[in-house]
């Protein structure tokens, strides 16, 4: 049976943890404003993650790692959009190119190399790459589909993308 808590049971959960965490947040982010924006997204993945929560820590330090993971994911977002932002006119220069005939060659023989390359995987494989990067689901809602735990997953997911790759490696 899963626990699906109510929204009463939600305000005492938030209640509860959020002064800690705000905290937490406050020390390592530059301002009060991303600690609380942070700290909102860290209670909504935990709210979403209460059914596959197995208590193999406190609640407590189940949202800190949470907190990190988020904190890590604001700093590696900050970098790639400053070093985009400092890549802006060779990207324009790039964008140019795209247009034209040569471009539009070469992608499609890349499209159908790894198309090639996809069905030469084993079915489980394409199903767990489609559903990832096709449809966008995460590693716990693969899991709930795949009915596997978190890490077996990864796992699966992992040696998806390694046989790919050697596929693709080996199409031509």
């Amino acid at each position: 049976m899963v626990f699906m808590p109510d929204s009463i049971e939600i305000y005492n959960f938030y209640k509860t943890y959020s002064p800690k965490i705000l905290r937490y947040l406050a020390k390592r982010l530059p301002s009060k404003q991303d600690a609380e924006e942070i700290m909102q997204d860290v209670f909504l993945e935990a709210i979403d993650s209460l059914p596959i929560f197995r208590g193999e820590t406190t609640v407590l330090n189940w949202l800190y790692k949470i907190a990190h993971n988020k904190t890590v994911d604001f700093y590696r977002k900050r970098k790639i959009k400053t070093i985009l932002l400092s890549q802006l006119p060779f990207l324009e220069i790039v964008s140019q190119e795209i247009h034209q005939p040569e471009f539009q060659f070469e992608k499609n023989k890349i499209r159908d190399r790894i198309e090639a390359a996809f069905h030469l995987i084993p079915l489980h494989y394409q199903k767990i790459l489609r559903l990832h990067y096709e449809n966008s689901m995460r590693v716990k809602e693969l899991a709930v589909v795949f009915n596997l735990s978190l890490k077996a997953t990864e796992s699966l997911l992992f040696r998806a993308r390694k046989s790919f790759i050697e596929a693709y490696a080996r199409s031509t």
